[in-house]
C-alpha cells in the first residue's frame, strides 16, 4: 500500500515552528473589514498558534 499524502492545502496555511508548535493566521481579516474596529483588525494581523485541542488532528494531516 502506498504512503498517505499530506494535505497540501493545509501545508500552505500552517507553518511548524522550531519548537514544533503549529503557527496559523487569523480568520475574519478581509471580509467586511471596514466595519471592524482598528483594534480588532490590528489583533487579527498577528499569527496565532493552533489550539491544543486541534493540534493532534492537524499534525496528522500535515505529516503523512
Amino acid at each position: 500500500m502506498p504512503k498517505m499524502k499530506s494535505k497540501r492545502a493545509l501545508m500552505k496555511r500552517i507553518k511548524v515552528t522550531g519548537s514544533g508548535k503549529l503557527k496559523r493566521h487569523s480568520a475574519y481579516t478581509s471580509h467586511l473589514a471596514p466595519r471592524k474596529t482598528t483594534k480588532q483588525k490590528r489583533h487579527l494581523r498577528k499569527a496565532k498558534l493552533v489550539h491544543p485541542s486541534d493540534y493532534k488532528r492537524i499534525k496528522s494531516l500535515i505529516s503523512k
